[in-house]
């Protein structure tokens, strides 16, 4: 089943929105659980796309890379 890019990228959106009162930064996995019928490689495609588009940004922990909604909690360019 191939994903559907834009109803795609709304649903990672809106799962975003969903979660927005008590987390902010998202796992891969988080995203990958919303498809299981999907190879990660197709869900990495749409965050990629949402990442380009500036509705998405990543942030990284040094060890580990997680995505935000723009703007939405504390993400390293704002940080010292």
């Amino acid at each position: 089943m191939a994903l559907e890019l834009n109803e795609a990228k709304q649903k990672i959106v809106d799962y975003c929105n969903s979660k927005s009162k008590t987390k902010t930064k998202f796992y891969f996995n988080d995203f990958t659980d919303l498809f299981p019928d999907e190879k990660a490689r197709e869900v990495k495609k749409v965050l990629t796309a949402l990442v380009n588009e500036g509705e998405m940004v990543f942030w990284s922990s040094g060890s580990t890379t997680m995505y935000g909604l723009k703007g939405a909690g504390k993400h390293a360019e704002g940080e010292d």
